[in-house]
């Protein structure tokens, strides 16, 4: 017998799958952008926007969105190596690995604008 714990739990737990598949799609439109452009700082850039918006739609464990977002950009471009025989660099290479700074800056700055957005409309 389910309690209503454990309904509101399964509740949530199948609203979050929306957010993790938006972080998923992020980070491998973000990975693609790095493989067309290659440019770091537009990667940076990227990863900082996503996460950002992730942290303020989601801001419990802001944590999740880095590790979401960061692991699709050296992902993609993994499976750009293996589909289109695109060559990267090493730079690119250790770049993506470095996207995961910009997203932690993100991610906890979403989460911190989500808190002060709240007391903000509570009147504290």
């Amino acid at each position: 017998m389910k309690t209503s714990e454990g309904v509101a739990s399964s509740a949530s737990s199948a609203s979050e799958v929306w957010f993790y598949a938006l972080a998923a799609l992020c980070g491998i439109g973000t990975g693609w952008a790095d493989v067309a452009i290659n440019d770091l700082l537009f990667t940076a850039l990227l990863v900082l926007a996503s996460c950002m918006m992730l942290g303020m739609l989601r801001p419990r464990w802001p944590w999740r969105w880095v590790l979401m977002v960061g692991a699709f950009i050296p992902l993609t471009e993994l499976a750009a190596y293996v589909v289109l025989t695109v060559k990267p660099t090493r730079a690119q290479i250790y770049g993506s690995f470095l996207a995961f700074f910009p997203g932690i800056a993100g991610a906890y700055g979403g989460s911190l604008m989500r808190s002060v957005i709240n007391n903000l409309r509570q009147g504290k």
